[in-house]
């Protein structure tokens, strides 16, 4: 590791006329202009080249029942300084990680006697911009309430933009693409809460007519509600909206204290946009000491036969619950529990014999019969199994198979009842050998009137984190808030749902085509999602005609191969059913390959919502695996393979859509081929509507 730290101190003392400092990028990429404006307001903006990324923005944050810091203000200090270093994560796309920035930090004064100060603290990347607001320890300033803030993200024309409401509860919506001026939800059924139409959620993906593209979100969360975007239709202004607590207000702090960063990661090449690794570099180092306990892995698990209807997580039907009180031994099984003892050793069974690390068990525990739809605070003791589910048999059955079993606790969104509970259920994983936990989120948050994103529930996700790596164990959350890059700062947060994941195939219109190319760009640039892909039964009918009528996933059985490769997670989950891969044993040695840890990525060709074709070295070997996805349009692409070493042969074995492939009409079809290539051959990747192409690449010999 190289480290590299020079500080370049400059101190004004002045007033608001101070003149305006421009900071540029260290390859001079980007440069950014601070000021003041005539009423003491703190403006930004900022450059690509010659090319306006955002025009003059406000800054400020506004406070309950005192002066705020967004008019008024004064500069009294400035300093910069140069930071460059390289680090190591302990997981993901690339071996190290490059720390390059020039930073500005901006010391605000509020006018009168109790001269209370606030700063700004610019970074500027050659990839983008983070800034965020910080208050340092003063006489004059110790608790106080966010209401708001005035940060703005003025944008120079009417960009194309992809887009979900900004709901305060969920992520889980299939993404729009229209103009800023045509934003708004009001026809899009909400999931949770209704949000204003012109409300967007980030990460928040633009592209310019000019070519250049820019992606808004966040980095670092902690201690503070999210970020959401109001959209002015004819300005094209972006204007920050924290999701508010049961009180109203936005966050409660003490200063010390700082705001999350806010990220503009902008270029004129859209794969560069999916390389940046600047939200990463703004989050703090891991806090964990020794972290050899954390493996990414693949799994398999009792989880998708209940979305196509063939078992229910409930052991009972809700009609019995009430002659049973307590005592559940006393439920009458329905006699389609997933969870049961012999299904689960079916699946352990499986993963021992394809050399997958996990098995993941929902429905196993007591209170699935009655939470579901009321917003109840006891439901679930994450302790108590079901009749049909031995937790010791498991325990002893898994160990013997080299498998560990992965947890799962359902909160029902009666996150107090969790936390009351939590010490409990994480001994009682420890004492049953499970390393790794799935948490879930699902319905109205208790404390009632508390949001999936507000600031309480993002202390929750982070206080859950830092209480399972003290117990050594791996998480996995789902309807969490969207990521901010936290998992370097948490290396056993392995993943998040926080999206529409691949499940609504199975129950909803489903995800189109177009949804796996648009989220790389959104939702996964601020951290792994947990897809699970690797559907391959994409007509749901077979597995209950009754119920699934007309369902299916709206992607091919190539595509859902290349998902392992351009959905990245360091947490894969082989999705379907045993019997499902048990008839593709040959695709299925894709999944049984593929690596979920990378030494490098490189990112080929790529635009939001049309096409993505990644390639990722696997870590500690020469194997290289790709993934080309495209929309509901057949592309052929054209890949060269020169990120291959010189002077090696490679074994390809290309796992592509047939001819007559669709993802609508003739998904399953697929062909396997083999090729010797190295680095100077090309690949033609033909892709079928909705489809894709995954290829392995193996080295011979030595």
């Amino acid at each position: 590791m190289t480290r590299l730290i020079l500080a370049l101190a400059a101190t004004l003392l002045t007033v608001a006329a101070a003149p305006a400092q421009t900071l540029h990028s260290p390859s001079r990429k980007l440069s950014l202009r601070f000021g003041l404006n005539s009423a003491g307001e703190p403006t930004y903006q900022l450059r690509f080249g010659a090319k306006t990324v955002l025009q003059p923005s406000r800054l400020g944050v506004r406070l309950q029942n005192q002066p705020g810091f967004e008019r008024g203000l004064t500069v009294v200090r400035i300093d910069s300084a140069r930071h460059d270093d390289t680090w190591t994560p302990v997981w993901g796309e690339v071996k190290h990680i490059r720390n390059h920035y020039q930073e500005l930090l901006v010391t605000l004064q509020q006018p009168g006697p109790e001269r209370r100060q606030m700063q700004v603290r610019f970074r500027l990347f050659d990839d983008g911009l983070g800034f965020r607001y910080e208050w340092p320890r003063q006489p004059q300033l110790q608790y106080f309430t966010v209401l708001g803030e005035q940060t703005e993200f003025n944008l120079p024309a009417d960009h194309k933009a992809f887009w979900i409401p900004g709901d305060y509860d969920s992520n889980e919506y299939a993404y729009t693409t229209s103009r800023l001026s045509q934003v708004n939800s009001s026809n899009i059924t909400p999931i949770q809460l209704k949000s204003d139409p012109r409300r967007v959620q980030t990460p928040l993906m633009l592209k310019s007519a000019d070519g250049l593209y820019v992606n808004i979100h966040e980095a670092a969360l902690v201690n503070y509600p999210a970020m959401m975007l109001d959209v002015d239709p004819q300005s094209y202004s972006l204007a920050a909206h924290l999701v508010p607590a049961a009180t109203g207000a936005a966050a409660y702090l003490q200063a010390p204290e700082h705001t999350p960063w806010r990220t503009v990661v902008v270029s004129d090449q859209a794969p560069h946009v999916l390389a940046s690794k600047l939200i990463l570099n703004l989050n703090e180092p891991s806090k964990l000491q020794d972290t050899g306990w954390i493996r990414p892995q693949k799994y398999v698990g009792v989880w998708w036969e209940m979305h196509v209807n063939r078992s229910s997580w409930n052991y009972a039907d809700t009609s019995n619950l009430k002659l049973a009180g307590t005592d559940w031994s006393r439920l009458k099984p329905n006699g389609r529990h997933g969870a049961n003892t012999q299904n689960v050793k079916r699946y352990i069974d499986f993963a021992a014999q394809h050399g997958l690390p996990g098995v993941l068990v929902e429905g196993w525990n007591v209170g699935w019969e009655d939470w579901h739809g009321n917003w109840k605070e006891d439901v679930f003791d994450f302790v108590t199994p079901y009749p049909d589910f031995s937790v010791a048999e498991l325990q002893q059955y898994a160990a013997a198979k080299g498998v560990k079993l992965i947890m799962h606790h359902e909160t029902s969104g009666s996150v107090t009842n969790y936390e009351r509970r939590q010490d409990r259920a994480l001994t009682f994983m420890q004492q049953h050998g499970y390393a790794a936990v799935k948490t879930g989120y699902v319905g109205r948050i208790i404390p009632r009137g508390e949001h999936h994103d507000g600031q309480w529930m993002v202390n929750h996700y982070v206080r859950t984190a830092e209480q399972m790596a003290r117990r050594g164990i791996m998480v996995d959350m789902h309807e969490s808030v969207r990521p901010t890059g936290l998992h370097r700062t948490y290396p056993n947060w392995l993943a998040s749902e926080a999206s529409r994941g691949n499940e609504f195939n199975a129950w909803s219109e489903g995800n189109p085509p177009e949804h796996e190319t648009i989220l790389p760009f959104t939702r996964l640039m601020g951290g792994p999602m947990d897809y699970t892909p690797g559907i391959f039964r994409i007509k749901l009918e077979s597995w209950n005609p009754q119920r699934n009528q007309g369902r299916q996933v709206h992607t091919t059985l190539a595509k859902q191969l290349a998902l392992y490769v351009t959905m990245y997670s360091p947490l894969q989950m082989a999705a379907d059913l045993p019997e499902a891969y048990e008839q593709h044993p040959d695709a299925f040695q894709f999944i049984k390959d593929v690596a979920v840890d990378w030494d490098d990525t490189r990112i080929l060709q790529a635009e939001p919502g049309d096409y993505l074709t990644i390639a990722r070295q696997a870590k500690g070997t020469q194997e290289w695996y790709l993934g080309a996805i495209t929309d509901e349009n057949a592309r052929q692409q054209t890949v060269k393979l020169d990120f291959l070493p010189a002077g090696r042969k490679y074994q390809a074995l290309i796992y592509a859509d047939a001819k007559d492939a669709s993802w609508d009409k003739n998904p399953e079809a697929y062909q396997i081929r083999q090729q010797t290539v190295d680095r100077n051959t090309t690949l033609k990747l033909q892709l079928a509507p909705g489809g894709g192409a995954a290829v392995s690449l193996k080295p011979i010999g030595k």
